[in-house]
């Protein structure tokens, strides 16, 4: 038997086709199962790939930045030789793996829909990824790379031919499997509506040369089917942190350690219930210790965590030397950390709370381990001001990029170098929290400035593109600042998670809300250039930020789309919300309205979540 690491291409560019045996289960990869990750994992890649050619290098320089790139690996695929006619195409029966191996091809046949439709030159590299050379064909399977068990091959050629097919039609796991990672594929390669060239190379690129397979090729004598079997085991594994812990307390009592006393003080509260729980949602939901056991990783090395080997990341980890007890130690004080900023404990710092909060209604995980790391330090190291600071930063930045709806792929490495320069100056012993501010803005996942917020307030569409909860989030969060700035307001609790979105000005205007131009109302007629412009002007306005507002339960949504003078009163009676008494002390709402309370929440947003100069870095 012969296992050997390769990329994508250098399994699937040689001349040979990968046989399905029949006694293999029916194709069965859902979106929701592997398929998201799989991208998830691949987009990532490719995103070090960008990384790497952005980093000004050229030449020999630049060839040696893309070399030292990480790698993906898929896992592994077993094969065996069968039998061949001389000078023909050579062929492997796919033993194990075959879910792999036939999803790979689809995310290759996905991102060669998104690479041919903008007629890119590395389309042809991921088509002979799919298919044999034509003059090496004698017979009409022997074209695909891939040839699946007997019950799809009526649908393969399908699937994968260059014609896109009808996916509403088509009924089969191949073809949502292709329309998913075409759509994904686009979705990446897009930047503000715009295919770019960059990311579409690095797409590609990462998927042919960095994405990698173990094969396993069997030699002639092993027994297919019992390996088959035997890979395929139905047992069920242990989590990630139950290894850890084993492997722990096995060095425990073979270092002679107290292994039951440091149980009791560093182990036992993962007993807990609230620990056993899992989070997240589909294929990233996993046990809350494994996700501590990732964050504690991530902060330990200042390199990000895979979820997928996090017991082989730890173990390499404990092999540096740590010892039982320091590993456990830190564990727990991790654990603390984790409980604090995912509010199991109390946080007493009013401004902290809020923060954690925030960052976690965005689910901004991957802040998690610097915002862990931040909070087991010293005093003696980092006072509280400048604890705050740290994380206000981490806040702001956060959530500026999301209100502005920008890229979030990439935030795992840019906040893991962040956390490894504020490591560096705490070692250092300066100052960690201008370490973090400045670091943050660094890169292109950088901090977004008080023009950016103010602009994109004014100008961006907000509603259906930025997610409504987001939207309340920051409505929420200025309401509750203009309360607690403006000393004529009584203190309240307001339930902020029960309001709705509302449009002051409603989608369907064109009833009740005329249009004015130069004091003269302008009736609704296609054919008038002046309508034309006023209404287009009008339906990008009703959609933006300065048109949106929140609203309780009381408020009558009859009148939603009512004119002003009957609207307005409504306005009036949600006096519950800060937020809306301007609105409702306005004689008329119109675009010139919208635009001044865009500008009006982007100086209080500015004032909620600072600039780096604000916060002194």
């Amino acid at each position: 038997m012969q296992a050997n690491t390769y990329p994508l291409s250098q399994i699937l560019l040689p001349d040979r086709r990968y046989l399905i045996p029949t006694f293999q289960r029916d194709y069965e990869w859902t979106q929701e199962g592997q398929w998201e990750l799989l991208f998830e994992d691949l987009a990532a890649t490719a995103d070090r790939l960008l990384d790497a050619r952005s980093s000004g290098e050229v030449g020999h320089a630049l060839l040696a930045k893309e070399a030292l790139v990480s790698p993906h690996f898929l896992g592994a695929i077993v094969v065996a030789p069968v039998l061949s006619a001389t000078g023909g195409i050579t062929l492997r029966s796919v033993i194990d793996g075959q879910q792999r191996l036939t999803t790979t091809q689809l995310l290759i046949r996905g991102v060669l829909d998104v690479l041919t439709s903008e007629d890119s030159v590395k389309q042809h590299q991921l088509r002979e990824m799919l298919y044999n050379k034509p003059y090496l064909v004698a017979k009409p399977e022997e074209k695909y790379k891939l040839w699946p068990r007997r019950n799809d091959r009526a649908v393969w050629p399908t699937a994968v031919e260059d014609v896109v097919p009808d996916y509403v039609s088509e009924d089969h796991l191949y073809f949502s499997a292709r329309a998913y990672f075409a759509e994904s594929a686009r979705g990446y390669v897009s930047e503000g509506g715009q295919v770019a060239s960059e990311r579409m190379d690095a797409l590609a690129d990462a998927l042919s040369t960095l994405l990698k397979l173990v094969v396993i090729d069997l030699e002639e004598n092993d027994d297919a089917q019992v390996i088959f079997e035997v890979l395929n085991g139905r047992q069920s594994p242990l989590a990630a942190i139950d290894l850890v812990k084993n492997l722990l307390f096995l060095r425990g009592e073979l270092a002679e350690d107290d292994v039951e006393t440091l149980y009791d003080k560093y182990w036992a509260h993962f007993d807990d219930e609230w620990w056993k729980e899992e989070v997240g949602r589909g294929h990233a939901a996993r046990g809350r210790r494994d996700v501590l056991l990732s964050v504690w990783l991530t902060a330990e090395t200042a390199r990000e965590a895979s979820v997928g080997h996090l017991y082989g990341e730890a173990r390499a980890y404990l092999n540096d030397g740590p010892s039982t007890e320091e590993v456990l130690k830190s564990l727990a004080a991790y654990s603390t950390a984790y409980e604090a900023i995912y509010s199991h404990v109390e946080v007493l710092d009013d401004s902290l709370k809020t923060a954690y909060d925030r960052i976690r209604k965005l689910e901004v995980a991957t802040a998690v381990p610097l915002l862990s790391w931040l909070r087991t330090l010293p005093e003696s190291s980092m006072c509280n001001a400048d604890h705050v600071r740290a994380v206000r930063a981490v806040e702001s930045w956060a959530l500026r990029r999301a209100f502005l709806g920008l890229q979030t792929r990439g935030y795992g490495m840019h906040l893991v170098r962040t956390l490894s320069e504020a490591k560096s100056a705490y070692d250092a012993g300066g100052d960690i929290a201008n370490a973090v501010i400045v670091s943050l803005q660094r890169g292109a996942l950088g901090w977004p400035t008080d023009r950016d917020v103010a602009d994109a307030f004014l100008h961006n569409r907000y509603y259906r593109v930025i997610g409504q909860p987001r939207i309340a989030l920051l409505l929420s969060a200025i309401d509750a600042h203009v309360r607690a700035n403006d000393p004529h307001q009584p203190d309240a609790k307001i339930d902020y998670s029960n309001l709705q979105i509302e449009h002051v000005m409603p989608q369907s205007w064109e009833q009740n809300w005329p249009i004015t131009v130069d004091g003269r109302v302008v009736e609704g007629d296609e054919d008038d250039p002046v309508w034309q412009t006023a209404s287009d002007v009008r339906r990008r306005a009703v959609n933006r930020l300065g048109n949106l507002t929140l609203v309780t339960g009381s408020f009558n949504r009859r009148l939603s789309h009512g004119a002003w003078q009957s609207k307005r009163p409504e306005f009036s009676r949600q006096n519950t919300l800060v937020i809306n008494f301007p609105i409702a002390n306005t004689d008329s709402w119109d675009e010139s309205h919208i635009d001044r309370r865009a500008a009006d929440l982007a100086r209080i947003a500015i004032e909620i979540w600072p600039s780096p100069e604000a916060l002194g870095s």
